[in-house]
């Protein structure tokens, strides 16, 4: 460490940063950690930016209009993969590093994935109601299937996935990836099969497993046309982003049957409505966004995230988490717009 001289650096810590992250950042005499509230208004957090140097993000939005709010901004650190919240453009026209943890919760969101895959082939949540509600004697007519032998469609194979992909070899599956960006090669080098047409693969899984990242190609991912593609007996898992799927189209689909089940950890609006048909459905099952939240990943991502801030402070950002590393680059015009663009969806891609 090299800690600077002078007045502390401010730095805003969000209620979701566990105790881990804390202890490392307050053994620096040089930094004053404030907390912040993850659900703060942006009019709230204006006011706090003012005299921020850095700042660590869970699930809170950053746009633009804070990231102008905040003229001492030196550092924005993710606790997390995802960026879809945050303006990257902007940060990298000041030349702020947007930091992002690394496989620290890649296992997790992996072990969650198949969690909802074994619940929704096993019909956990109705076994247990049956148990419960005194129907011991109805409990072959529930239809709970296996997944050996089955065919899952994986759809991005950057960590997750192909963390996702090794777990449902052990359980003797078929496993499809469909990711444009991952070479074929790689693909049949983890024991899976490459698949080039989306169409085609969604008709023939069992399993359909959403692990890409959010971008504007997959927004919305799984339309109302992909959907009607899916095989009666077949399940959608999304633990990925909100937004990958039309809730409407599979709240329909799912109410008639045409569909067997589905299970989101994440959803378009969060928290969703109450309203929200999905959650009407005896067919669906849900978790509130946590399936890289376990108390593990928690506390790995909470110290990588903070390490990630003390990195630039210290003039020594490590560049493999940092999404946009050209900001390094002394050159100017080094990488053009659309150029910039592709690099980050590599980028975000290969951490996902």
């Amino acid at each position: 460490m090299n800690p600077s001289k002078g007045k502390a650096r401010r730095v805003l810590l969000p209620r979701s940063l566990v105790q881990a992250g804390w202890t490392i950042i307050n053994s620096r005499s040089d930094i004053e950690a404030v907390l912040f509230d993850d659900e703060i208004s942006p009019e709230s957090l204006h006011p706090e930016l003012r005299h921020t140097e850095g700042i660590a993000l869970g699930h809170t939005p950053f746009g633009a209009a804070e990231i102008a709010a905040a003229p001492r901004l030196q550092v924005v650190a993710r606790i997390g993969v995802g960026f879809d919240s945050v303006d990257v453009a902007a940060l990298t026209r000041r030349c702020i590093p947007l930091m992002m943890t690394d496989t620290e919760n890649s296992a997790s969101v992996a072990e969650h994935t198949i969690g909802f895959m074994l619940a929704l082939a096993k019909k956990i949540i109705e076994m247990d109601a049956t148990v419960r509600g005194g129907l011991w004697h109805d409990r072959l007519s529930r239809g709970h299937t296996d997944l050996y032998g089955k065919t899952v469609l994986i759809i991005g194979f950057g960590r997750i996935g192909m963390r996702t992909a090794t777990r449902c070899a052990a359980m003797e599956m078929r496993t499809f990836v469909y990711d444009p960006l991952v070479p074929a090669e790689q693909v049949r080098a983890a024991g899976c099969e490459p698949i080039d047409n989306l169409n085609a693969a969604i008709e023939q899984a069992d399993f359909i497993c959403i692990l890409c990242p959010k971008t504007k190609e997959t927004s919305p991912l799984f339309s109302e046309a992909l959907i009607s593609r899916m095989k009666k007996t077949a399940f959608l898992i999304n633990t990925a982003r909100g937004g990958m799927v039309d809730e409407v189209a599979l709240a329909a689909a799912l109410a008639s049957e045409k569909i067997a089940g589905a299970a989101f950890d994440v959803f378009a609006q969060e928290p969703p409505q109450p309203d929200n048909p999905l959650l009407k459905l005896a067919n669906f099952i849900c978790a509130p966004h946590v399936a890289g939240l376990t108390v593990e990943a928690a506390s790995r991502m909470a110290v990588t995230t903070v390490r990630n801030i003390i990195s630039v402070f210290d003039g020594n950002p490590n560049r493999a988490l940092m999404l946009n590393d050209e900001i390094l680059e002394s050159a100017p015009g080094s990488s053009s717009p659309s150029q910039l663009q592709s690099d980050l969806r590599e980028i975000e891609h290969a951490k996902f």
